[in-house]
């Protein structure tokens, strides 16, 4: 059965506030006609903001379509945890838009070979492997041996799924025995190994001349920048201060689902 989808970005959540409050104003606690109107303006700005974003983004492949449903379906819940961000869950999936924002930074860089550190059920890996030229290459880092092999039953449906490589075991482990370059990288794994991973990158010859990192999460459901943020929290607050002050790169974080930071080397 479909599950809905529970807030994890910082417009969702912010949605779901609005929609509480809007919801004890309806009940009538003596408040003016002019604060309910105000207050549902805000709610439903908050709350059409996704959705819009997708009714204008061009539509996902029917391979993706089929991939995003069969992770809503699977029970995570049931299955034991590999994972260093905590429980699987559908909400990792990176989804519909984020998804042809990887494509288009495929296209955009031109790239030919593009890593992943942390695919779960390889939504986009998948979304960057549709975009790449002929004989390009995704090589998928997943630490969880039953995701892995979800991800590959799904590649397998879709003609760009021959393209991806899924390397399974701890990121780090696989990134020190890599060969080659990549023009790309995109890493969303744990959020207490963001640091090691860029700087391991960073250090590396892993990185091809003007190679895009791209780091998702970045805004972590607003923990980055709350009075009381979680473990991981303050992993991803600590991981943006770490990139802000690195003089060996330029950076910027787009408020894309729940924040992508787009780094390269000057």
């Amino acid at each position: 059965m479909t599950q809905t989808p529970r807030p994890v970005t910082p417009t969702t959540i912010l949605a779901r506030e609005l929609s509480e409050i809007a919801d004890l104003l309806d009940a009538g606690n003596g408040a003016t006609d002019e604060l309910i109107t105000r207050v549902h303006r805000a709610r439903d700005l908050a709350a059409g903001l996704d959705p819009y974003l997708d009714t204008c983004t061009t539509p996902q492949s029917a391979a993706l379509a089929t991939l995003a449903s069969r992770t809503r379906t699977e029970d995570w819940r049931s299955r034991d945890v590999v994972s260093g961000s905590g429980p699987l869950e559908m909400e990792m999936l990176s989804g519909h838009v984020e998804g042809r924002f990887l494509a288009f930074l495929v296209h955009m860089t031109g790239a030919k070979r593009v890593l992943e550190i942390g695919m779960f059920t390889g939504y986009s890996a998948l979304a960057m492997a549709e975009a790449l030229p002929a004989g390009g290459e995704v090589v998928a880092c997943e630490v969880d041996p039953y995701v892995a092999e979800f991800a590959r039953s799904c590649f397998a449906d879709s003609p760009a799924g021959s393209s991806i490589t899924v390397e399974v075991g701890p990121a780090l482990d696989t990134l020190r025995r890599l060969d080659g370059t990549f023009d790309l990288v995109f890493v969303d794994a744990d959020k207490t190994g963001y640091r090691a991973y860029v700087e391991h990158l960073l250090g590396s010859e892993l990185l091809a001349d003007n190679a895009v990192i791209a780091v998702d999460n970045t805004l972590l459901q607003g923990q980055p920048y709350s009075e009381r943020p979680t473990e991981n929290g303050r992993a991803v607050a600590e991981f943006n201060e770490y990139v802000a002050n690195d003089p060996r790169v330029e950076q910027v974080l787009v408020p894309l689902r729940d924040g992508v930071t787009l780094i390269r080397r000057t």
